[in-house]
């Protein structure tokens, strides 16, 4: 009721950037209302990137505790197929994630009907066993919770590192906002999701009530024999399309990561022509796969998985809570003293819940931890990288001003339009230099395109782009994108040529583009360490033409070399 009902339903999901929600909007939304130093912004990156890393670890827990759950009902039902359970989860993970290069959009349609059967199957579960023992009811009191946590508080603190699982799933929901808006989700949630999960777990816990032996799985218990395998059947599927959000989100996370300039570019593939929104991310899609495989058979079981998912749901939702805090007293307007009022309540629960989930550290609770340290070095290490090498190319590159005042006509000149994609549009690039140094030439028409990544999901088609004319021969054009945008230069140059008067013809255009060779050297920067990784991810980025789009018969590339 308080973490997602109170604070994600009703005050975290208000915090949308243009709609879309999730870690990635929500630090975005900060950077940009935020009227702080760039020197204390860098905590606030800091707070997105854990939250952001502990959402990736989510999404190979998520999968494999939860398909394992379901199967284990499979040892309820007999013991013969107990040594298969986890060879079936493998299968069925598997599987699942074969399916992703084909797209989400067929099982789809599908997925509400099933989840509605599902929720509806768990209430009715529910109710039966409340009959039997309609005293549980007494639970929706908060009373009694707060006279145990007074009376029996060590145990009090134990317990709440294995209630955090009731509350999974609350980022996932804030980051699938801008697929469905928030009126939906708060309906869905409050007319089936709530009223079904009260109802079921009353009725766990009436059934144990009446038999405490049922410890063993109250869930699957609740359960008549006659309805033992279609429920076993139902709960994987439903689990496949938990998993199946999360992978999604995490798919959606890394893209905007990539536009934001937090990750370096990974091949991306559309899986629907209707859906802009629907991606397919090849490398994570293995990753995850071979990561959630290795859970599986480490751990064996959903509750020994249940140790590592707690930390990594409990540290992710501190990480929103602050996030929140900072945005609405920014960007509401709120009072600094009303602002605390209603967020140290979440902080304190919050916090108790990490503390009570790192207790668990050693068996399990080290995943999360792990993953998301890997990934925070990575978007940490490529951010830095990126600054420090538009520094040096900033520092050593001819101005483009200059140049194109001391150019004049002192170079053969050839026809057609040559086109180069910098990232720093104020110096000359480098291919242009190779180009004049090896070829010996320039096009009639140099456009310089810089690709800017504003901080909102989408930028309106109205604007799009900026031109500036440099003189007959030098143009400069700004494309900006929203970090959920799809970037297609080609397309973008077509409104920029009609604003410029020039009759567009793709077969006349040469994009050149630089690539950049990083080079490590002793000195300042970045530990020796960090620039080898920096430099191993930047020599395996997908090709700056496929990201953005550009038809490869067109694409000129030209080395150059980057000492940082």
């Amino acid at each position: 009721m308080l973490i997602i009902s109170i604070k994600y339903i009703a005050i975290v999901m208000r915090a949308d950037n243009n709609g879309e929600g999730g870690i990635m909007a929500l630090l975005a939304l900060n950077l940009r209302k935020a009227k702080i130093s760039d020197s204390k912004k860098i905590y606030l990156i800091a707070i997105g990137f854990v939250g952001a890393s502990l959402f990736f670890g989510d999404g190979i827990i998520t999968p494999a505790i939860s398909v394992l759950s379901a199967v284990e009902g499979l040892s309820i039902a007999t013991n013969v197929l107990d040594p298969f359970i986890v060879p079936i989860a493998i299968v069925i993970v598997t599987t699942l994630f074969l399916m992703q290069k084909h797209g989400t959009a067929f099982v789809g349609k599908f997925f509400g009907p099933i989840t509605l059967l599902w929720f509806l199957s768990l209430g009715i579960l529910g109710v039966i066993s409340v009959v039997q023992t309609p005293i549980v009811l007494g639970m929706v009191s908060p009373h009694w919770a707060i006279q145990f946590i007074f009376t029996h508080p060590v145990q009090a603190f134990f317990i709440m590192g294995a209630v955090v699982l009731t509350v999974t799933g609350g980022e996932a929901l804030y980051a699938d906002m801008g697929h469905f808006g928030p009126r939906p989700i708060r309906f869905g949630w409050f007319s089936v999701v709530l009223p079904c999960l009260v109802l079921n777990y009353a009725g766990q816990g009436a059934l144990l009530l009446r038999n405490p032996a049922a410890i063993e799985n109250p869930f699957y218990l609740l359960v008549p024999s006659w309805a033992l395998y279609p429920m076993i059947i139902l709960a994987t599927m439903a689990a496949v399309i938990a998993s199946q959000a999360v992978i999604s989100g995490v798919f959606s996370l890394a893209r905007q990561a990539i536009q934001l300039g937090y990750l370096p570019r990974l091949g991306i593939k559309h899986t629907s022509d209707s859906e802009e929104g629907q991606i397919y991310v090849p490398f994570l899609n293995w990753l995850l796969l071979i990561s959630i495989v290795i859970l599986i058979l480490i751990f064996k079981t959903s509750s020994n998985l249940a140790s590592a998912y707690g930390l990594a749901v409990t540290l992710t939702m501190l990480c929103d809570t602050i996030l929140v805090a900072v945005f609405i007293y920014y960007a509401w307007k709120w009072s600094l003293p009303k602002v605390m009022l209603l967020i140290i309540p979440f902080f304190i629960l919050e916090s108790v819940l990490v503390a009570a989930a790192s207790l668990k550290m050693f068996s399990g609770g080290w995943v999360p931890l792990l993953i998301g340290a890997v990934a925070v070095m990575i978007l940490m290490t490529w951010k830095r990288g990126r600054e420090l090498t538009f520094a040096k190319l900033e520092h050593d590159t001819l101005s483009l001003d200059l140049f194109v005042k001391s150019i004049g006509d002192n170079v053969h000149r050839v026809p057609g339009d040559a086109v180069f994609l910098t990232g720093t549009p104020n110096v000359v690039p480098h291919a242009m230099l190779h180009n004049i140094k090896h070829n010996k030439v320039l096009h009639e028409r140099n456009i310089l395109v810089t690709v800017v990544i504003e901080d909102v999901p989408f930028v309106p088609q109205e604007e799009r782009i900026s031109v500036e004319t440099l003189n007959e021969h030098f143009y400069r054009i700004k494309i900006f994108y929203g970090f959920k945008d799809e970037p297609n230069v080609p397309k973008a140059l077509i409104q920029a040529y009609e604003e410029l008067g020039f009759e567009y013809d793709l077969m006349q255009i040469s994009f050149f583009i630089s690539r950049d060779r990083i080079v490590h050297t002793v000195g300042d920067g970045m530990s020796p360490w960090r620039e080898k990784l920096f430099i191993s991810m930047q020599r395996n980025t997908s090709p700056v033409s496929d990201f953005y789009q550009i038809p490869t018969n067109r694409v000129v590339e030209l080395g150059s070399q980057i000492e940082i």
